[in-house]
Order: structure tokens, then C-alpha cells, then sequence
């Protein structure tokens, strides 16, 4: 029988057992790197920002209180990593826009045509409905272990939840029809 999550947690704490803390990270890490590729749309860079999350994990892991489910606070600690490297990267851009003045856009237009998948469905929702939507159909956590996750208010939560889903379900039956 496996040691429930917070008796690992108690052992990493108490004696800072790597091999306590390596069954942690081997339990969750699936969920954690679905939701920030997920999130990001960038296998490496979610694979990064995974290995962020334990890193910063461990040495914050003396702040689970265990009032809530570890998997939630990991995603948590995820969800801060994807935000902090998002802030990075829209700073990196803005930097990069004064440089590209008059440099035309060269990437391909998309084929209408081709495959429609959740990704790309993913791509057309604004970044807290897609982040939301992932956590809760992608990872399984429930509205209140995301409202957890994200210091989001429930409700909020919920709402996000709610129109990131219908704007996906719009999105594929436009699809569907453009495709028959």
C-alpha cells in the first residue's frame, strides 16, 4: 500500500528524504506537465517551467499546510511559475516589437481545412478561461481545488470555467460546419 501524500510530505519535511519527495513529484508530475503544456502551447518550455515547480516545491514544501489537496498546491505552485514566465515573456516581446518595426509577419496562414484540434480550440480562449478549463478538464481538479490553485474567488472560477467552455464547444461546431 502506497503512503497517502501527506505522510510523504511529513517525512520530506521532517528529514528532507529525497526519495519521499522523488514519489511526490513521480505521482504528480503528469498532471503538472499536462497543464502547463496545456497552458503554454510549448512542450519545452511547460517541461521548464515543470522543473520550476519542483524545484520551488521543494524548498516551499515546509508551507503545505494540508488543508488542501497536495495536488492542488502543486498546481498552484505551477500556475505561479506559468504566470511569472508569462510576464517575462510579454516584456521580452515588447523589447523585441521596438526592434522589429517594419519587419513584415512571415508566418504561414493556416489551412482551414486541416485538422482541428484541442489546442488550437485552446488558442482562441483568453489566457485565465484557458488556464481554468485546463485545470479542471484537462488535470480533473474540481472548481474549488482551481479556485485553490489560483487565489481566484470561486465564482470567478466558475464563470471563467463556464465561457471557456461554450466558446470551445462554438469554436468546434464552427469547425465542423467549415469541415462538412
Amino acid at each position: 500500500m502506497q503512503a497517502p501524500d501527506e505522510e510523504l510530505v511529513a517525512l520530506v519535511v521532517a528529514t528532507k528524504n529525497p526519495a519521499a519527495f522523488g514519489e511526490l513529484v513521480r505521482r504528480h508530475q503528469g498532471i503538472v506537465r499536462g497543464m502547463l503544456q496545456r497552458m503554454c502551447r510549448n512542450h519545452a518550455l511547460a517541461d521548464d517551467l515543470a522543473q520550476d515547480t519542483f524545484i520551488r516545491a521543494y524548498e516551499k514544501i515546509g508551507s503545505f499546510k494540508g488543508t488542501g489537496s497536495f495536488k492542488s498546491w502543486m498546481c498552484s505552485i505551477a500556475y505561479t511559475e506559468f504566470l511569472k514566465s508569462a510576464r517575462k515573456r510579454k516584456s521580452t516581446e515588447r523589447v523585441m516589437e521596438k526592434f522589429q518595426t517594419g519587419v513584415e509577419d512571415t508566418e504561414a496562414p493556416r489551412d482551414m481545412g486541416s485538422v482541428v484540434d484541442l489546442d488550437r480550440g485552446l488558442a482562441t480562449l483568453k489566457e485565465e478561461e484557458r488556464t481554468l478549463v485546463v485545470m479542471c478538464y484537462s488535470c480533473g481538479m474540481s472548481h474549488s481545488e482551481a479556485a485553490e490553485a489560483t487565489g481566484m474567488p470561486l465564482g470567478t472560477v466558475k464563470s471563467h470555467v463556464n465561457r471557456g467552455r461554450a466558446k470551445l464547444q462554438a469554436y468546434f461546431q464552427e469547425a465542423e460546419v467549415m469541415a462538412s
